[in-house]
């Protein structure tokens, strides 16, 4: 482990030598286009640091940042180390500029070359505050991802908890209205071994039951709309006033009068308590004109 430990630092130490070095190669190039653009002895002195401190500072945030600040941060290293490899290309093919007494001369001959030439030698430095500003802020504000270990997980999971029992609303929850229990009416019970006088008289004849309105059976067919239950289902046809009257007259011949009451006929005769009623009373009154 300290072997591994010794090897990196001097991979290190040897890496930053060769910086240095190399710095101090294009210090002597950095410099000598400082002057000829203008810049005096201290702005010269300086000029280097510009362009190769900002390539040094955008190596240290390629190594911190992650993600698109990452990316941005390869893309000022790789801007400033074109520059400063153009820069040293001119120094070497301009032989005035290695005078040591130069204050200002032309960098190529031709007026739009010199033009481009003198425009990237002046933008660094401006390009240097505005680049080193933004990658120091974004190192500054960089947050390494955390490495997951055993106690990450119980860590998130406790904090989780912490939150899910935390209130989010500001004001208490108010508590549920419980709800009234609703009364249901009683239930009627209606008897029908007791007939109910009515107000009005019934029919006593079979024109009376002959004239109650029957519904009509419709001839159009009916469209299927599934199997009907057994329930449902009616166990017989429709019968007519005068097919009701003549079973009732069939099942109680052998009956004596008061055994003829609604209920009776109705269990009898299989119809409905209004139809009992009414074939109970054409009943009575034919028995009542027998005996009379």
């Amino acid at each position: 482990m300290s072997l591994h430990r010794k090897g990196r630092a001097a991979l290190v130490l040897a890496l930053v030598a060769v910086v240095a070095m190399a710095f101090r190669v294009s210090w002597n190039a950095l410099r000598d286009i400082a002057n000829a653009v203008g810049a005096d002895n201290t702005a010269a002195t300086l000029y280097p640091f510009v362009v190769d401190g900002l390539m040094a500072l955008a190596l240290v945030a390629t190594l911190v940042l992650a993600g698109k600040d990452r990316t941005f941060a390869l893309r000022v290293l790789g801007t400033y180390t074109l520059a400063s490899l153009v820069l040293n290309y001119v120094h070497g093919l301009v032989p005035k500029l290695h005078d040591a007494q130069l204050d200002w001369t032309r960098l190529a001959d031709w007026d739009p070359a010199n033009w481009a030439l003198v425009l990237l030698a002046t933008s660094l430095p401006v390009g240097s505050i505005y680049f080193g500003s933004d990658l120091v802020a974004k190192v500054l504000h960089h947050r390494p991802t955390p490495i997951p270990g055993p106690d990450t997980n119980a860590e998130e999971s406790t904090e989780t908890l912490r939150n899910r029992s935390t209130a989010d609303l500001p004001v208490s929850t108010p508590a549920p209205t419980p709800a009234l229990p609703v009364r249901m009416p009683d239930p009627v019970t209606v008897d029908f071994l007791k007939s109910t006088p009515l107000a009005k008289p019934l029919p006593t004849s079979v024109a009376a039951i002959e004239r109650r309105p029957v519904a009509a059976e419709s001839i159009r067919p009916r469209r299927a709309t599934g199997r009907v239950p057994e329930a449902a289902r009616s166990p017989k046809p429709r019968r007519t006033a005068a097919q009701l009257l003549d079973e009732a007259r069939t099942a109680t011949a052998d009956w004596s009068d008061d055994r003829i009451t609604a209920e009776g006929i109705r269990k009898t005769v299989h119809t409905s308590p209004v139809n009992a009623r009414m074939l109970r009373d054409t009943l009575t009154a034919e028995r009542a004109a027998k005996s009379a």
